[in-house]
């Protein structure tokens, strides 16, 4: 009941979002910009590739931003930022639809570690915006490092510790434990802390089979996504095309991306999800120390 209640509610928000922004496109046809083939191409290239690693739990603002400055998409810098929560809010409903009717997980765990996520992301921004952003992109880097290598020594093919990773729920001290872990990702997202790849690593370690991580994660991102996109809708600070065609695309890359995660080996998804969180890990605390850096000389 809790699980067909939440699978409507992504339904319905992805029906809304995707009525919004085909609404708005058709009213600025006129004012569209470049729409050559090739920009066209570009974007549809960009949709597919970063939305099925998004789905793998890598990720899509990052690689967008970087995809979009490598291939010269013609886009305001002031527009990308809309843009970027435009053109995901569907393939990101889409991936939260596919993986909460499909993979097995506790609905009750499933529902509080979203709540606790959203609840974070509201609660928790006026806290995080007068935090140390350093400080806590080179903590997490350090913390995701960490699990990363639990994951590897616990690994079954490796065989040097042996750790139960089966359940498909949490209860008692460990649900209050997810419940908080999650709080605090949802509050970090409003730094710019990704919330994928620390999700993946505590329900590992919180005892969890690992595809339980991802109906979470974008149960949890599914749920924030659509109110950003309209408000950057409404105000008209985004790209209409490059959003509609990195949408289009991103739903291909979203289902193609899930029936490899879907029917992937779990052991062998282990170190896909291991290789994520490492490279997480990286970008974070190389970020954290050039933050570092730029602190020490001004």
């Amino acid at each position: 009941m809790i699980i067909t209640v939440l699978l409507w509610l992504f339904k319905i928000a992805f029906a809304g979002s995707g009525v919004v922004l085909l609404a708005d496109v058709i009213k600025r046809k006129s004012s569209l910009g470049n729409t050559s083939g090739a920009q066209i191409g570009k974007s549809a290239f960009i949709g597919f590739l970063t939305n099925f690693g998004d789905t793998l739990g890598i990720g899509s603002f990052g690689p967008i931003v970087a995809l979009l400055k490598l291939l010269k998409v013609d886009i305001n810098d002031k527009d990308i930022p809309g843009t970027l929560n435009v053109s995901c809010t569907l393939p990101v409903l889409f991936e939260a639809i596919l993986f909460t009717g499909a993979i097995e997980i506790d609905p009750v765990t499933l529902v509080a570690l979203i709540a606790a996520a959203v609840v974070g992301s509201y609660v928790g921004a006026g806290i995080i915006s007068k935090m140390d952003e350093t400080k806590i992109q080179l903590v997490m880097g350090v913390a995701l490092f960490a699990a990363a290598i639990i994951m590897i020594i616990t690994h079954p093919y490796l065989k040097l510790f042996t750790v139960e990773t089966t359940a498909t729920g949490l209860t008692g001290v460990k649900l209050i434990i997810g419940i908080v872990g999650n709080f605090i990702l949802g509050a970090l997202m409003t730094a710019g802390v990704g919330l994928y790849a620390p999700c993946m690593a505590m329900v590992f370690l919180l005892g969890m089979n690992l595809k339980s991580a991802f109906p979470i994660m974008m149960g949890s991102c599914a749920l924030l996504m659509p109110v950003c996109s309209i408000k950057f809708i409404k105000e008209q600070t985004y790209s209409p095309l490059v959003s509609i065609v990195i949408s289009i695309s991103g739903l291909l890359g979203v289902a193609i991306a899930y029936w490899g995660v879907k029917n992937a080996d779990l052991n062998k998804l282990k170190f896909v999800i291991i290789a994520v969180i490492l490279y997480t890990a990286y970008k974070m605390f190389s970020a954290g120390m050039a933050g570092r850096r730029a602190n020490q000389q001004g």
